[in-house]
C-alpha cells in the first residue's frame, strides 16, 4: 500500500533513507500523492476539510491507491472534472475514500488539504523524484 511506504519512508532516520525508500517503491500513485501534495501548481477543486464520509474497516476494502489514484485527475482544476457539476465531483471524491483503506483515504484528505506529509518534506520528495514538483 501507499501508506505503508509513506509511513517507512517517515520512519527513517537520514535523508538518504528516506529518498532510498520512495525510489525503491516508486510507482505513480506514490508519485501521485507526493505531487498531489506539495505542488503548488495543483490546486484541487473540492473543499478544503475532511468530507462526511464512512470509513470502512481496512480489511474489507475493495480497492487501494495503486488502482484508484487516476481519478485523481477529476478532482485537480483545470482536468476534466471541471465541468462537472460541484456536488457529482464531491460524490465522486467520497466515493473513492470509502473505496480505500483507512490509511490510504487519510492520505488523500490530507493531499487535497495540502497537508505535508510528517517525515517526508518537500525537499526529500524533489530529491528523490526531481522533475516531480515543478513549483
Amino acid at each position: 500500500m501507499i501508506s505503508d511506504v509513506i509511513n517507512d519512508a517517515s520512519k527513517a532516520r537520514s535523508k538518504k533513507q528516506k529518498i532510498e525508500i520512495l525510489r525503491k517503491n516508486e510507482t505513480w500513485a506514490l508519485k501521485d500523492i507526493l505531487r498531489g501534495t506539495y505542488d503548488e501548481n495543483v490546486k484541487w477543486n473540492i473543499p478544503n476539510g475532511r468530507p462526511p464520509y464512512k470509513e470502512n474497516q481496512g480489511y474489507n476494502a475493495p480497492s487501494n491507491l495503486l488502482k484508484k489514484h487516476k481519478e485523481f485527475v477529476t478532482f485537480v482544476q483545470g482536468q476534466s472534472g471541471d465541468s462537472m457539476r460541484k456536488i457529482r465531483r464531491e460524490q465522486l471524491f467520497i466515493t473513492l475514500i470509502e473505496s480505500v483503506p483507512p490509511p490510504e483515504s487519510e492520505l488523500v484528505i490530507d493531499m487535497i488539504n495540502k497537508i505535508p506529509i510528517k517525515g517526508v518534506t518537500k525537499a526529500v520528495v524533489k530529491e528523490a523524484f526531481p522533475n516531480l514538483i515543478q513549483k
